[in-house]
């Protein structure tokens, strides 16, 4: 082969390889991510909602028309929120509004439509005092002040997470599946039960679920010995029918702390703790926040 056809040919062969090479693509940064935790929503669940975005960086966000207030995690990449659908929630797609604001003015919008599922919860009847289905006139004005008290107690929330790692039960005692029940008493329609029954006998030491504030601890007509946690962020753990409150509002407590003893005080059937989740104003089942695993976020 001639020297003019062999430079030809080579240079051919250069400019093929110099087509088929790829070509160096500036990195771009990652779109954040949001998991749900389950990922299979049902109405009464606590939900953990996790965003994977830049340390700068600000969220907002709406879920069911209630607000979403973000901590870091501890790994120090990730946002979250610990939030539910109440048990009463409308089941169907539900908007989750969310939206990440980045140092460098960017605004991410990663909103979606989420499907609560129906949860199949069964219905009960219950026989207490009569006084407890049709309370007497001169109660009411105590009844109507309590209403107002609560309403101001679950109005109002630490502004940072004060729980760290897993809820765990109040009481050693065995648990009833009664959450979500539609309770009929005496005969009539009168609540949906919103919380987890304990058998604890009269005077089992009732513990702190996890760490927080106490801001209701007094006797209230329906509840008996109340004793209310705040766990920051508007999550709140709520102990109910105390023989004996232990502790203060205003009082910081830890986890495991004792804070009182189960009893039968207010509309009860016999001696039991009721313990709730309530989220905003949401109720959410505690088998369900007992369950979470929350060790790696706080």
């Amino acid at each position: 082969m001639r020297a003019l056809e062999r430079n030809s040919i080579f240079r051919r062969c250069v400019v093929a390889l110099w087509v088929l090479a790829p070509v160096p693509v500036r990195a771009t940064a990652q779109a954040p991510q949001v998991t749900l935790t389950p990922a299979f929503v049902v109405a009464g669940a606590p939900e953990l909602i996790r965003v994977n975005a830049p340390g700068d960086a600000t969220l907002d966000g709406e879920w069911q028309g209630k607000k979403l207030e973000f901590f870091r995690g501890r790994d120090g990449k990730s946002w979250y929120a610990l939030a539910g659908t109440d048990v009463e929630a409308a089941v169907g797609p539900a908007a989750l509004t969310l939206v990440a604001h980045e140092a460098g003015g960017n605004a991410v919008d990663l909103s979606r439509s989420v499907v609560i599922h129906p949860a199949h919860y069964a219905t009960g009847a219950l026989t207490v005092e009569p006084k407890f289905v049709e309370p007497p006139p001169e109660q009411m004005a105590r009844i109507k002040a309590e209403v107002e008290l609560k309403q101001k107690v679950f109005a109002a929330s630490a502004a940072e997470p004060l729980w760290s790692g897993n809820f765990r039960a109040p009481v050693t005692a065995p648990a009833t599946s009664s959450f979500g029940m539609r309770r009929m008493y005496n005969g009539k329609l009168a609540s949906v039960h919103k919380g987890m029954d304990f058998r604890a006998a009269s005077g089992t030491p009732v513990r702190a679920g996890n760490s927080g504030v106490v801001v209701l601890a007094r006797p209230l007509y329906y509840e008996g010995n109340c004793v209310v946690i705040d766990h920051g962020l508007g999550l709140f753990t709520v102990s109910m029918h105390l023989s004996r409150i232990d502790v203060k509002e205003g009082q910081h407590v830890r986890l495991g702390e004792r804070i009182g003893l189960s009893g039968a005080t207010g509309r009860v059937t016999g001696p039991h703790l009721h313990w709730a989740v309530r989220w905003q104003d949401a109720y959410l089942d505690p088998a369900k926040m007992l369950k979470m695993n929350l060790a790696a976020v706080r």
